[in-house]
């Protein structure tokens, strides 16, 4: 639902899509995350490794999502070989341009 229906930032080493929850919504529960880590980005050792690296990433931003809220993170081909600190700059930086205030002439 996240991929299709909400927003979408794309870094070298991930995409971030985000659908936002409701502000002040307290039933609609945590904001959940969740990973895409295709076969193009390296064996099953090197897939594993990307998802606990961008989970561990992600842990420390998901406080900053509204409750509800539904995120998504796909590791582009280029995420297997990146260095963490890479992969974390390109998570934060695609985090800040979907967190920010839509302008009025974008949906």
């Amino acid at each position: 639902m996240a991929v299709r229906r909400g927003r979408r930032a794309g870094r070298p080493n991930v995409v971030v899509h985000l659908l936002r929850g409701e502000d002040g919504d307290e039933a609609a529960g945590p904001a959940l995350v969740g990973f895409i880590v295709a076969r193009n980005v390296g064996n099953a050792v090197t897939r594993n490794a990307v998802r606990r690296r961008l989970r561990h990433l992600a842990r420390g931003h998901v406080d900053r999502l509204a409750p509800g809220s539904l995120l998504v993170v796909r590791a582009n081909p280029r995420a297997g070989e990146a260095r963490p600190d890479e992969l974390a700059a390109d998570l934060e930086s695609a985090l800040d341009r979907l967190l920010r205030p839509a302008s009025k002439g974008r949906r």
